[in-house]
């Protein structure tokens, strides 16, 4: 038997489906997450290694990984994390679910 906890999925995982419920937009950030992660894995590396000739490939990485979530973002119709959270600090409105994705609450 399975504890009632273990059944329910942590809030940030919610969250996140919530605001990415676009098939489209759920795998290009399947992809695009893991680059970003690579990109500052692969720094790190590099720069333990003093390789500084190689500086483009972690920022291509990191570009693509950005590029990737950034293309799903304007698919699904809402703003990325990083900018909601600029827009939250600056007042301004932001769109953190798509109107058409948009559940009302019971």
């Amino acid at each position: 038997m399975i504890p009632t906890v273990m059944k329910r999925r942590p809030r940030w995982l919610e969250n996140w489906l919530q605001r990415h419920q676009s098939p489209l937009s759920f795998w290009l950030h399947l992809v695009g997450i893991p680059l970003t992660i690579a990109a500052v894995v692969l720094a790190g590396y590099q720069l333990y290694l003093s390789r500084w000739d190689l500086w483009y490939r972690p920022v291509l990485l990191l570009a693509a990984g950005y590029l990737l979530q950034f293309v799903g973002h304007l698919h699904e119709g809402n703003d990325m994390g990083e900018v909601i959270l600029l827009k939250r600090l600056l007042g301004r409105p932001f769109t953190a679910v798509s109107a058409r994705y948009a559940r009302e609450k019971q």
